[in-house]
């Protein structure tokens, strides 16, 4: 029996910072966007989704469908997520709890509130799976509240009183993997290091019989070598 999403308490570093709103959006929803706000929303989202993606990590189809309105930004944005590169780079290589920060923050636009919600989230991801926490939380009514079906997620900022600026973009606070997957990543290199050095004195290990076969061809190629030079030599005088 699948366990239902678990209520979490929301919670915030100051009493007095009101609810989080979603921003508005730059674009004009009385018109259809141009091919220019479609192009400009696209570089919005790779970047709310990865910070930076290389030319080799976007997804041209996706792109195409999304210009000419097959899908709306919120699809575009689950095409992000479910994309080889989002998989490669942040699911593979992220435990579950940090998957939910790494959602949430980027989708959202907000951190988590506390390690509840982390849970709530991570029993969702062990259930049901990776797409189905990310379908979860696009269709969620914070998600729709916030962005709806056409604006692209972005990072909404609690204002402090007494503090010039927001907090620092989700995108820039947390890098594609945490410490403990690069302390793995390293144990596992150095272990293989390590059998490598142990093994491989018994694979270069050279035969017996090669070695006096490779001292042999040594020793003719020396003496052919000086045979050479002397029938130079012997010629370079005799023609004086």
């Amino acid at each position: 029996m699948a366990l239902r999403l678990l209520d979490y308490p929301l919670t915030s570093q100051n009493n007095r910072v009101g609810d989080q709103g979603g921003l508005k959006s730059e674009l004009n929803r009385a018109t259809f966007p141009s091919r220019e706000d479609r192009d400009f929303q696209i570089e919005q989202a790779y970047r709310q989704i990865f910070f930076h993606a290389m030319k080799c990590d976007r997804d041209v189809n996706l792109e195409s469908q999304f210009r000419d309105g097959s899908i709306t930004t919120r699809d575009f944005i689950r095409g992000l997520l479910l994309s080889r590169r989002f998989q490669e780079g942040y699911v593979a290589c992220s435990t579950n709890y940090r998957l939910v920060d790494q959602v949430v923050g980027r989708v959202l636009g907000r951190e988590v509130h506390g390690q509840s919600e982390r849970i709530s989230w991570s029993i969702l991801i062990a259930e049901k799976g990776f797409n189905s926490f990310v379908d979860a939380v696009l269709d969620s009514s914070e998600y729709l509240d916030s962005f709806g079906y056409d604006d692209v997620p972005n990072q909404r900022s609690r204002v402090i009183p007494g503090a010039s600026t927001g907090v620092m973009p989700i995108y820039q606070q947390f890098p594609r993997y945490g410490s403990d997957w690069r302390d793995r990543q390293w144990d596992q290199k150095l272990q293989a290091r390590i059998e490598m050095e142990t093994l491989a004195p018994a694979y270069i290990q050279t035969p017996e019989w090669a070695k006096k076969a490779w001292l042999g061809l040594a020793a003719i190629g020396a003496f052919e070598l000086i045979r050479v030079l002397l029938i130079v030599a012997g010629e370079m005088y005799g023609t004086r």
